[in-house]
């Protein structure tokens, strides 16, 4: 199973963009350096988060790192020009030698709609369509595609053309089953964000994505997590930012403010959160395996303001502890 690491870039008071960037420069390095398998910048437009072009990051990231895989996480289709994320993760392909992965998906938030001036109402067509123009791209040219949202496009090809052919791209879902029907129809990799609730009550979507004609398809699951020496260490670091970050966007959804008690409730058995020791965090990762099969694990480890000091602690253990149990007992 590949192992990796997934951000927003969360920002802080106390730190600056400068010093953000710097970090996260520094953390990807670090991913590469401990062997984990793949690094995810995700894109939004809002002030507690500083990555709105995933490829600038992953672009820089490239030029520090030698083998770990390169994705963004996500980029939101709906409010982007598909040739564009063509042309910027092709380069993004050269750059790194053929490391660049799209993952594609609507957005958990909408701010970029209102942005780039998108009516939301269009929000099913306008992924629908962008989709189907990105992955015409995809099959490289001649291309003579019609679209309603955007212009059509008749050209000999799009420039320039990637190192990996094709270029790898995953449809990144929360759990809507037309979305997961979509990817399994057109047979692309599937990415379920689980940050809520339970593993297992993501079975019957992943059975749905195999029955659907996912089927021998690669499989991801997204989580957030942290891993520190032992548990009590880990959750006194993680549990304060993860209950503020869920609060802070409950507000803004309606949600009913996350307690303590539950948040220790979603660490254990199945729960949506992988927190604790290396030993913790393992279990906890090949019981999700168990579970639904999947060929990819990505942590989100740097929520809110947790210290880069300890994020860096994070992901080193993550690498040399965590992935060598998780692989040697599924190679078992």
């Amino acid at each position: 199973m590949e192992i990796g690491i997934a951000t927003f870039g969360d920002v802080s008071e106390q730190v600056t963009p400068a010093e953000r960037m710097q970090q996260m420069l520094a953390e990807a390095k670090l991913a590469d350096q401990v062997g984990l398998d793949v690094y995810a910048a995700g894109e939004h437009h809002r002030p507690d988060y500083m990555i709105s072009a995933p490829t600038v990051l992953l672009a820089a990231v490239a030029a520090q790192t030698e083998r770990i895989r390169l994705s963004s996480a996500v980029t939101v289709l709906s409010s982007e020009d598909p040739v564009r994320v063509w042309q910027q993760f092709a380069e993004l392909d050269l750059i790194s030698g053929g490391r660049a992965e799209i993952m594609a998906g609507r957005g958990s938030f909408t701010e970029s709609f209102p942005l780039f001036g998108y009516d939301l109402k269009d929000y099913e067509p306008l992924f629908a369509e962008k989709l189907d123009l990105l992955l015409t791209l995809q099959d490289g040219g001649p291309i003579d595609w019609k679209g309603h949202h955007r212009p059509s496009l008749r050209v000999d090809g799009i420039y320039p053309r990637p190192i990996q052919h094709p270029l790898p791209i995953w449809i990144a879902v929360g759990g809507t089953p037309a979305s997961i029907e979509r990817a399994a129809r057109l047979r692309l990799p599937l990415a379920l964000a689980i940050i809520g609730g339970r593993v297992s009550n993501f079975v019957g979507h992943v059975n749905l994505y195999r029955s659907a004609g996912g089927e021998g398809l690669p499989l991801a699951i997204q989580m957030h997590g942290f891993v520190a020496e032992n548990a009590t260490q880990a959750n006194s670091r993680f549990a304060p930012e993860q209950i503020e970050l869920m609060n802070r966007i409950g507000r803004e959804r309606g949600w009913r403010p996350m307690t303590n008690q539950q948040y220790l409730a979603m660490t254990e058995g199945d729960g949506a959160i992988v927190v604790g020791s290396p030993e913790d965090v393992a279990e906890k990762i090949i019981g999700a395996h168990r579970l639904l099969g999947n060929s990819r694990f990505l942590m989100q480890m740097g929520v809110g303001s947790i210290s880069h000091e300890h994020v860096m602690e994070s992901i080193e253990l993550l690498g040399t502890k965590v992935a060598p149990l998780v692989r040697a007992e599924l190679a078992g």
